[in-house]
């Protein structure tokens, strides 16, 4: 395939705290003043399942206080606290790995209670980074995760992104090996993937009891370019 011409791209600003605001969900910067609200999200993760992939936590509350404190300062990872429709706080996430220079940014530190997993408002909380992501003109946006995080590798798909293969021991976290898996969206295909997400986010695509009329993942099929060879 020819490469494109890049003559007119210019590399994008680098992102900022600032609110996201979605349908269902809102992002914010994260902040101390969120994390009695995350803590009691977290309560409801009994097993400490949303840790387990990650190189930090579980943590107690004043470990996470100091964590959040921390990770305040910094602007790459730039976290924000995933606020649902009810008002409570879910989780958080992040951009991270930010290279203007290339226009490639990435989506991590997932840190999703159970009140967040499987709604809309978590769908909505990637899409909006996504969203930021291709409308400030990055070019690509990636998602990586431990190769034996299915849920994960599972996930990404979900959004459209096309599975580019494994890293095999990559790194050693809490002192076990991680390959990790590779996703990533482009540019060229921001165009159908939003119209995927607004399809599916729409509030007609739910019944009365929230069931949804049709997946997400079928209205991203189509717009994989390689698929995860472990998919179900």
């Amino acid at each position: 395939m020819r490469d494109r011409s890049l003559a007119e791209w210019t590399p994008p600003e680098v992102p900022v705290r600032e609110v996201h605001q979605g349908r269902y969900a809102r992002l914010e910067p994260l902040s101390l003043e969120h994390v009695a609200g995350l803590r009691d999200a977290h309560l409801e993760d009994e097993r400490d399942e949303m840790w387990r992939y990650l190189p930090v936590g579980p943590f107690d509350e004043a470990g996470y206080s100091a964590w959040v404190e921390t990770q305040c300062a910094l602007t790459d990872p730039l976290h924000f606290a995933v606020r649902m429709a009810d008002g409570r706080l879910g989780g958080t996430l992040s951009l991270m790995r930010i290279m203007p220079a290339a226009g490639t940014i990435e989506a991590g530190w997932l840190t999703f209670a159970p009140r967040l997993q499987r709604t809309r408002e978590s769908t909505e909380a990637v899409y909006l980074l996504m969203k930021w992501a291709f409308e400030a003109g990055y070019r690509r946006f990636e998602w990586k995760c431990d190769a034996a995080n299915i849920p994960s590798r599972r996930a990404a798909e979900r959004f459209g992104l096309s599975f580019e293969g494994v890293f095999r021991q990559a790194s050693v976290v809490k002192g076990r090996n991680r390959d990790t898996a590779w996703f990533a969206a482009i540019d060229a295909e921001w165009p159908a993937l939003s119209a995927a997400f607004e399809s599916w986010l729409h509030p007609q695509n739910f019944e009365a009891d929230g069931r949804q009329k049709q997946s997400l993942r079928a209205l991203t099929a189509p717009i994989l370019v390689s698929a995860d060879p472990t998919r179900d």
